[in-house]
């Protein structure tokens, strides 16, 4: 599956000076943070990883949903942000450092 390379763009310069992997995965480039997935972007916005304790009212937010990962159902502790919501750089700023900081305190595999 493609990705909307635009936004990678976009990610890569928030990330900028960090050590960040890329990878392709669920149909997008994940930026891995420490080694863990901080966000995606995809075709259909961008997929961050959030402190589930705040997911419930992050998904009240308008243009963000649960991220559904097929036969395993909803992903705990994963967003996906609407495109229309990232149009201004300090809003995807604020979803990228959200997956981020989230990503600093997953468990490693």
């Amino acid at each position: 599956m493609a990705y909307d390379e635009d936004l990678a763009q976009r990610v890569r310069a928030v990330l900028g000076g960090r050590d960040v992997g890329e990878r392709r995965m669920f149909g997008g480039l994940a930026f891995l943070v420490g080694g863990s997935m901080a966000v995606a972007a995809g075709e259909g916005g961008l997929m961050v990883r959030v402190d589930p304790g705040e997911a419930e009212a992050l998904l009240r937010e308008p243009g963000v949903e649960q991220v559904v990962m097929g036969t395993r159902g909803p992903m705990r502790g994963w967003v996906r942000v609407q495109h229309r919501r990232l149009e201004d750089d300090r809003a995807l700023e604020t979803w990228v450092r959200r997956g981020v900081a989230a990503a600093a305190v997953a468990p490693k595999r």
